[in-house]
C-alpha cells in the first residue's frame, strides 16, 4: 500500500471505553496544529449514523470525528457500517450503500470480498492527508473472533501503524484489563501496541503511581495519558451504552452558603439548588427506549435544555407521567412494534394522545403512529403490523433506501430546519402534512414530509435531527410549557460543536504526554 500520511490507531480493551472521543479529541488536537488529518474506521457496528453530503450512510462518530477534523464526512471514513436488526443479523452497508441483511456467519463469509474496499478506502485517506487517526473496535483480543477481524490489528498490521490501547478505569480492574488485552495478542502485535491510555480516572492521580509504573514495567510499554472523568463536555454518544450513562441534565444555580470550621476558619460551599424557581417545575419528555432504536442522539439537545427532564423508558409509570411521549427511529420497526404491543405500552400511548398529550414520532417511530406497516420485501423483518392508528396513514417497506441532507420549511410556523432522511418505508400520508422539503442534498425540490392529526397533538417525521435547529426546538417546547401553565422561555441556548471539540482538545492535550505520543506517531518510539 501506498503511505503518504503517518498514522496512529486507537484500540480499547472493550467496547464504550472512549475509543471515539479519544480519536475526535486527537483530530482536532491535529487540525489545530496546522496538520490535514482525517479519522478511519473500517467496520462499525452502530444504530446511529449519518448520511454523507452525496446522500451515502456511515457511522455517526465518524461523521463526527470528520468535524472534528474540519472536514464533511466521507465513506472513505467507515466503508462498511453494520447496523443491527435483530440478535443474530444486520444489515449491511458498504460505501454507504446497503448490500443485504446478513447472519454472523453470511457476513464471515462475505468479509473476504470486501476487505479489498476497506484497504482502498484507506489508502485514499492516506494518499490525501498528513495523519490518519484510526479506530478500532470492540478489543482486539476476543479469541474466538479474531480470525475474522478485520477492524483492529489486522489493519494495524496492513500498514505497519503504531497503536495505542485505551482501558476504562471507572469499570474497575483496568490494569488486568489492559495487561490481558496486551498479553493475548501475538508477538507481531504487542511489537506494534506503544503505549496505553488509562481513561475516565476520578480522583487523585498520585494515588495510580504504582499502578502505572507495574503497568509499564510489566508490559514494557509506557502509559501515554491518564484521561479525567468528566461530563461538561458534550459529544453525541455512539451506542446504546449510553443509556446505561444517561441522566437528565438539570440546570442549578448556585448560592454560595459561609459556615465556620474548628479553629473559626470561614470556608465557602456551594449549596446547589434546582433553578426551577427561576424557569418553574420541569417538563417531561420520554423517548421510548425501543429494543431496536436507532439515531438517539436526535435528542441529545433536549439533554441540554433548561427545565427539561428527559428520560428514555420503557416502564409504563414512567411513560404515564410524561408530557411529551418520542417515537424514535428503529432498525426493525415492525418487531418495536409489536413489542410496544406487547408490553401494554401502545396501548397507554393511544390513551394518553386521546388525553391529549404530545406524541412525536421520527422515522421508525413516525411510521408506528399510522395505520398500517408492511414489509412485504423483508426489507428489516418480513412481517406487516397494525399501527397506532393515530396519524392517516399507511407505509409500504421497499428494498430502495432513501438517505439524504434535507432542508425543509415548517408548515406552521415557516421557519427553516436542516437535517437528513435515512429510511427504507414510503408512507402514504392523508394527514396533513408537518414539513416541505425543499432541498434534498444538491437538488432543490417540493416534497410534503410528516403528519399531524387534527388536534395538533400528534405529528410525525422521516426528517432526523429537527431539535438541532433552534428555532423550532424553542417553539416546540414552548408549547409544551405553556400547556403546563408555565412561563415560556424567550432565549435560545447557542450550543456550539466546535467550542466542544475544542475543550476536548485541551483536555487531551493538558492530560496526555503529547511529546511521547509525537514520538510514537513519527516512529520514533
Amino acid at each position: 500500500m501506498r503511505r503518504k500520511a503517518k498514522t496512529i490507531q486507537i484500540v480499547g480493551t472493550g467496547s464504550g471505553v472512549g475509543k471515539s472521543v479519544i480519536v475526535a479529541g486527537l483530530c482536532r488536537i491535529f487540525l489545530q496544529e496546522g496538520y490535514k488529518v482525517a479519522p478511519f474506521k473500517a467496520q462499525n457496528m452502530s444504530l446511529n449514523s449519518a448520511v454523507t453530503p452525496d446522500g451515502l450512510e456511515i457511522g455517526r462518530a465518524q461523521a463526527m470525528q470528520a468535524a472534528a477534523c474540519g472536514l464533511e464526512p466521507s465513506v472513505n471514513m467507515n466503508p462498511i457500517l453494520l447496523k443491527p436488526t435483530s440478535d443474530v443479523g444486520s444489515q449491511v452497508i458498504v460505501y454507504g450503500k446497503p448490500v443485504g441483511n446478513m447472519t454472523a456467519v453470511q457476513y464471515y463469509k462475505h468479509k473476504s470480498k470486501i476487505f479489498g474496499k476497506v484497504k482502498q478506502s484507506l489508502n485514499r485517506l492516506m494518499q490525501g492527508n498528513d495523519i490518519v487517526v484510526i479506530e478500532g473496535a470492540g478489543s482486539p483480543a476476543e479469541v474466538n473472533l479474531k480470525k475474522h477481524d478485520i477492524v483492529n490489528m489486522k489493519i494495524a498490521r496492513l500498514i505497519k501503524s503504531p497503536v495505542l490501547l485505551v482501558g476504562d478505569i471507572d469499570r474497575g480492574g483496568v490494569f488486568a484489563w489492559l495487561l490481558g488485552t496486551f498479553d493475548l495478542l501475538p508477538v507481531v502485535e504487542r511489537k506494534l501496541v506503544k503505549g496505553f491510555i488509562i481513561n475516565k480516572f476520578r480522583g487523585d492521580k498520585a494515588l495510580l503511581e504504582n499502578g502505572l509504573r507495574f503497568l509499564a514495567r510489566r508490559s514494557g510499554k509506557k502509559v501515554v495519558g491518564v484521561l479525567p472523568y468528566y461530563n461538561d463536555i458534550q459529544l453525541p454518544e455512539e451506542d446504546s451504552l449510553f443509556f446505561d450513562r444517561v441522566k437528565s441534565r438539570r440546570r442549578f444555580f448556585e448560592a454560595d452558603l459561609i459556615v465556620k470550621s474548628k479553629g473559626g476558619v470561614k470556608k465557602k460551599i456551594l449549596f446547589k439548588k434546582p433553578s426551577i424557581n427561576k424557569i418553574g417545575a420541569g417538563v417531561k419528555i420520554v423517548v421510548v427506549k425501543l429494543p431496536h432504536i436507532s439515531n438517539f442522539t436526535d435528542f441529545d439537545i433536549l439533554n441540554r435544555e433548561r427545565g427539561i427532564v428527559l428520560e428514555y423508558s420503557t416502564d409504563l409509570k414512567t411513560i404515564e407521567k410524561a408530557d411529551c411521549i418520542i417515537l424514535p427511529g428503529s432498525k426493525n420497526t415492525c418487531a418495536d412494534l409489536q413489542f410496544l404491543y406487547d408490553r401494554g405500552i401502545a396501548g397507554l400511548i393511544k390513551k394518553k394522545a386521546g388525553k391529549g398529550n404530545l406524541v412525536v414520532g421520527i422515522c421508525g417511530g413516525y411510521q408506528m403512529l399510522g395505520r398500517s406497516i408492511r414489509d412485504f420485501s423483508g426489507v428489516e423483518s418480513k412481517n406487516s403490523i397494525e399501527g397506532l392508528g393515530l396519524l392517516d396513514m399507511n407505509t409500504v417497506f421497499d428494498k430502495k433506501k432513501s438517505t439524504f441532507r434535507v432542508e425543509a420549511k415548517d408548515m406552521n410556523n415557516n421557519c427553516l430546519i436542516k437535517g437528513y432522511e435515512i429510511h427504507h418505508g414510503r408512507s402514504k400520508v392523508n394527514s396533513p402534512p408537518l414539513f416541505l422539503i425543499t432541498k434534498r442534498g444538491n437538488r432543490k425540490v417540493r416534497i410534503k414530509d410528516g403528519a399531524v392529526n387534527h388536534k395538533g397533538n400528534v405529528w410525525g417525521t422521516y426528517i432526523h435531527g429537527i431539535f438541532d435547529n433552534s428555532y423550532f426546538r424553542r417553539n416546540f417546547l414552548n408549547k409544551l410549557r405553556e400547556k403546563k401553565g408555565l412561563r415560556v422561555i424567550k432565549d435560545t441556548d447557542e450550543f456550539s460543536r466546535e467550542k466542544e471539540y475544542d475543550k476536548l482538545a485541551d483536555l487531551l492535550r493538558d492530560n496526555l504526554n503529547m511529546k511521547l505520543l509525537k514520538e510514537i506517531i513519527n516512529g520514533r518510539k
